[in-house]
């Protein structure tokens, strides 16, 4: 009865008007032959279409613009999704897709200006702490509940978000809504640690199983058992660990998206550690104040975890990666996994998933006969600084924005497509495609259940508890594209030897705490921040924040502890109980 009640109701909408009966033939005809499968049933995914073209009638004709970065996510959402949304609702979207630094740029840009560049952004949440303080991108929860109200989907429903806290400000209010999410896991060649003579080979050079690395130390072992010991399978000479280091923003990225938690740098706490974060800067619990990076301030940004991290990264990258590594960049680095010869990467984004089960014919080398991943992905090794309770990696949740400065008609018919292109009748679709989920009913369909086996392990993660381990920059950095550009250029002196870890990161944590200052005194003059600006503590001997409990934290006497690992096979069985 209520399915044949919702028809009704979705029929009546959709031919509540002259010139609509087109969005209903289009509706039907991309939910039978491009929205399949779905969480929703066709019935309810036509009640949810007629609710959009009820909704887009006053801007029917109108053309807008959007923006994100390039990833086969947005991709589909941009070739396939503006034409669908445009057939069904008449409102014309032009997608357009640009590196990640170039979004950051446009964002920041627009917020700096004022001016209406896009009329929505997929803008990382990495910004959550920016937004919420400058408050110039628009607060959603507050939007849906008054002028955004006649534009808000009903069959929203936020709390199937995975990733909505990450989105949540420190006020309690949404300021942007997940479109796509990626975690930095562990990937590793599943068949060759499964090989008996390798892993004979291993026990007996280093006294414990080949297996997924729990620790650094594992990791490192494994990189020199591949790169030193191994040297080369099956005629192809292969290496024990894959990075990046061009001197880039990617090369920044690499390092803010939770390069130092996985080390142990920060404090503990989810979805980041509290007073210290992952960038090293500290805010204490309760205060929205931002105190400072480094270690003199009671940061830790240049603090023996971090320093340690940024040594390890360099010490892998030049001694077991394959030769030029160093000089790719973010978009390079991953896609070489495919060319067969790397055993594992500590530091591999679940966004490649995708290209990563390509077929063989396509010049996958990481796939069997019949299309199955010879790899696996598995949870980050962390460093010896590491506590339990402590964030483990990063997840990446593209989330769609809408800022003040847009015209009202524009911003709504904007966030229109943002929500078309995260629905239920839309989103399983869209994960299978770009497999980079947001809903919880999506992960948990069937259709995942089927297909499991092929995608490496992506399934049984994100369906596991552990998943809330791998979260996004939070509210502790005050604004994100002024901090984020800091960055690569210290690392990248690393890299090319000009500095060494500790003068590079030295030279990083008073580059933050210089830049806070000019936000805080902004923030005092003209409550830029909204009075949740920096308020650096004032400098201090190191040694007192170092002999204080948790973050920042004195240097280990000893750096490399046993390696420990674990079965693969084991771990998942874990997860599959817990999920």
């Amino acid at each position: 009865m209520k399915t044949r009640i919702a028809v009704a109701v979705a029929t009546a909408l959709i031919c509540a008007s002259p010139g609509i009966i087109a969005g209903k033939a289009e509706a039907e005809k991309w939910i039978n032959s491009e929205f399949q499968p779905s969480t929703l049933t066709k019935e309810q995914q036509m009640e949810e279409m007629a609710w959009f073209i009820k909704a887009a009638e006053p801007f029917r004709g109108m053309e807008i613009n959007v923006l994100s970065e390039t990833i086969p996510t947005h991709e589909y959402e941009s070739k396939t999704l503006t034409k669908a949304f445009e057939e069904i609702t008449g409102i014309k979207v032009n997608h357009q897709l640009l590196g990640e630094g170039e979004v950051v740029q446009a964002v920041q840009t627009q917020m700096q200006t004022g001016r209406n560049l896009y009329d929505a952004y997929i803008n990382d949440s990495d910004l959550i702490g920016t937004h919420s303080r400058l408050q110039l991108a628009v607060n959603l929860t507050d939007w849906m509940a008054g002028e955004g109200r006649d534009v808000t989907n009903p069959m929203l429903d936020l709390d199937d978000f995975m990733g909505i806290s990450f989105t949540t400000g420190p006020d309690g209010k949404v300021y942007q809504i997940p479109d796509q999410q990626f975690a930095n896991l562990y990937w590793f060649r599943y068949d060759w640690f499964q090989r008996d003579d390798l892993k004979k080979k291993f026990k007996e050079i280093y006294g414990y199983d080949l297996g997924v690395p729990v620790n650094w130390s594992a990791y490192e072992d494994i990189a020199e058992f591949f790169s030193e010991h191994v040297k080369e399978i099956d005629g192809v000479r292969i290496y024990g660990h894959m990075d990046y280091g061009k001197r880039a923003p990617d090369l920044g990225w690499r390092m803010t998206d939770a390069w130092l938690s996985m080390a142990g740098e920060g404090s503990k706490g989810l979805p980041n550690g509290r007073p210290v974060d992952e960038w090293g800067i500290r805010m204490e619990e309760g205060s929205c104040n931002p105190v400072g990076a480094s270690v003199s301030r009671g940061g830790g940004a240049n603090s023996p975890a971090a320093v340690y991290a940024i040594r390890k990264w360099d010490e892998w990258l030049r001694k077991y990666a394959p030769p030029g590594a160093a000089s790719y960049d973010f978009y390079q680095s991953l896609p070489a996994l495919s060319q067969g010869n790397v055993a594992q990467q500590i530091f591999w984004y679940t966004a490649f998933t995708s290209s990563m089960v390509a077929p063989k014919s396509a010049g996958n080398n990481t796939v069997d006969d019949s299309g199955k991943p010879l790899w696996r992905m598995a949870p980050s090794p962390h460093g010896p600084y590491w506590e339990d309770g402590m964030k483990l990696g990063y997840q990446d949740a593209g989330s769609w924005t809408l800022f003040k400065s847009t015209p009202v008609d524009r911003r709504k018919a904007a966030w229109l497509f943002a929500q078309f292109a995260v629905s239920k009748t839309v989103s399983l679709k869209k994960t299978h495609v770009g497999l980079t989920p947001i809903r919880d009913s999506d992960i948990r369909h069937a259709s995942f259940t089927e297909r499991a086996p092929n995608l490496g392990g992506l399934v049984e993660f994100y369906r596991s508890p552990d998943r809330v381990r791998w979260t996004p920059t939070g509210v502790n950095v005050p604004d994100y594209p002024k901090l984020a550009q800091i960055w690569w250029q210290q690392i990248g002196d690393v890299n090319s030897g000009a500095f060494t870890p500790q003068e590079a990161m030295d030279r990083l944590a008073e580059e933050m705490d210089i830049t806070m200052a000019r936000m805080q005194v902004a923030d005092e003059k003209a409550k830029v921040y909204g009075g949740c600006g920096p308020r650096l503590n004032e400098p201090r001997d190191p040694s007192y924040w170092l002999n204080q409990p948790g973050s920042p934290k004195a240097k280990l006497a000893n750096e490399k502890p046993q390696g420990e690992t674990i079965d693969y096979d084991e771990l998942v069985k874990r997860w599959q109980k817990a999920g």
